[in-house]
């Protein structure tokens, strides 16, 4: 195997050098980034000044600079939160050793920031996969133990022979042999035995095994650029023998310096939950648990996310069968039943009942799973209110949609739930998103969420 070791040694080495001058690069961009000029231009880059004024229906450019940074970039997730944006409002509306609850977690962007301004936080998500992924993310793990593993790990890959998998190795699921080819098969395989036979703690074989997760969609049939798990002809990948250890080997050696960072900044006796038994519909806690909750609730049409990971639902042991169980379960879903949109189904708001009839009238099924969003809403609100302790605020990053040629105004029909829950408004505005690397004029690529402040 001279030719996998030839591949891997460099790789790493570089790695670890592109790690150290990004983070430099990073640092001297934010340092030399005046607060007077951010709030003069309404564009702010990196960290957002705690002390920033915010007045109902302001607009704000906000320039992500840490989308990868620390555990954020272990693996890939769609519709992330940018993590300047929890922060600032966690920092904004809390205090050390605070409580904090995101009832649609997610990838876990706001239990991190959490986390490292040393406030303990829950996260509730529906998803196994955004749950398992979370956990991972905000796990503290011995450095030492970590590190002997990946040589474990270096060690057993250099081995490697196709001779040496077992057919019991590779998982069964639906239409296996449509999304890998045999050779890309057997060296999935081989790696996660190697995880899973690490002689080490769980929470490292979990951290390699999120490694592992975050390959297994670019060395699949399927393409990188869409969201949903899809084949496209016109975009042929060139898949071939080694990529998968080779690729494997590449996310181990620079989520290892993520993680190494991350390490260094976790404050000590902060706590970090991910509950299995609950929903953003059905929180379990006492009232008035919590000092501020936070969320980027999922989108009307959300983005499917059982299909978008089903791969790595399965390499993982996560689902066996069919997704569509798990799908029906999702706030957003579009896994609705005919006997359900026969009728026409209202909220209670206005305008937002006169969007729903209009769209009814053009086609009914989309009406109905705008209705179940918003209704599935309501019930998040009234969850969240008692949860949390008088004066507590409840902040939503909400994003608006088009159904039916119809413009749902989303922020506005939630804050007249809102209000119905109990809450009052506090504040609100939009932000428009530009993530780091990205050109400031693409204006095409600038995504527009409105901030709802609510108040208990």
């Amino acid at each position: 195997m001279n030719e996998l070791s030839n591949i891997l040694q460099p790789t790493s080495q570089e790695i670890k050098k592109r790690h150290v001058a990004k983070n430099k690069k990073i640092r001297l961009y934010q340092k030399n980034t005046s607060k007077e000029f951010l709030q003069k231009s309404l564009k702010i880059t990196g960290n957002i000044p705690v002390d920033l004024d915010v007045k109902d229906n302001d607009s704000f450019i906000f320039i992500s600079h840490e989308q990868t940074h620390l555990t954020h970039g272990l693996h890939k997730y769609p519709a992330k939160f940018f993590p300047e944006l929890p922060k600032w409002l966690i920092q904004k509306y809390s205090k050390p050793g605070d409580k904090i609850i995101d009832p649609f977690s997610g990838s876990g962007t706001s239990n991190i920031e959490a986390l490292l301004l040393s406030r303990n936080s829950i996260g509730i998500d529906i998803d196994p996969f955004a749950r398992f992924m979370s956990k991972v993310k905000t796990t503290k793990l011995d450095i030492g133990k970590l590190k002997h593993a990946e040589k474990q790990i270096f060690k057993s890959l250099l081995k490697y022979d196709e001779n040496l998998v077992n057919k019991s190795d590779i998982p069964d699921f639906p239409y296996i042999k449509h999304w890998f080819q045999p050779f890309i098969l057997l060296e999935l395989a081989y790696i996660k035995r190697i995880i899973d036979t690490l002689d080490t703690t769980k929470n490292i074989r979990n951290f390699y095994l999120l490694c592992f997760s975050s390959i297994v969609r670019k060395i699949s049939n399927a393409s990188n650029e869409c969201t949903r798990t899809v084949i496209r002809k016109n975009h042929n990948k060139n898949i071939k023998p080694l990529d998968a250890l080779h690729g494997f080997y590449n996310a181990v050696a620079v989520n290892i310096l993520r993680y190494e960072d991350f390490h260094h900044s976790m404050p000590k006796n902060i706590t970090v939950e991910f509950p299995i038994n609950m929903d953003a519909r059905n929180i379990k806690v006492d009232e008035g648990s919590f000092d501020f909750a936070i969320t980027s609730p999922p989108y009307i049409n959300a983005v499917d996310y059982p299909r978008t990971h089903q791969l790595e639902l399965y390499w993982l042991g996560l689902c066996s069968n069919s997704l569509a169980d798990l799908k029906k379960e999702h706030i957003g879903t579009e896994n609705v039943y005919v006997k359900d949109y026969k009728k026409l189904h209202l909220i209670g708001v206005k305008e937002l009942d006169e969007k729903l009839e209009k769209v009814f009238k053009q086609d009914p099924r989309r009406s109905y799973i705008a209705y179940k969003y918003f209704n599935d809403m309501r019930e998040n609100l009234s969850e969240v209110y008692k949860a949390l302790k008088v004066g507590g605020r409840y902040a939503l990053v909400v994003g608006n949609n088009n159904i039916r040629g119809e413009a749902f105004e989303n922020w506005k029909y939630l804050m007249e739930l809102a209000k119905e829950a109990g809450f009052s408004i506090e504040t609100f505005f939009s932000s428009k998103i530009i993530r780091h690397f990205m050109r400031f004029n693409a204006t095409d690529k600038i995504k527009i969420d409105w901030i709802i402040v609510l108040k208990k």
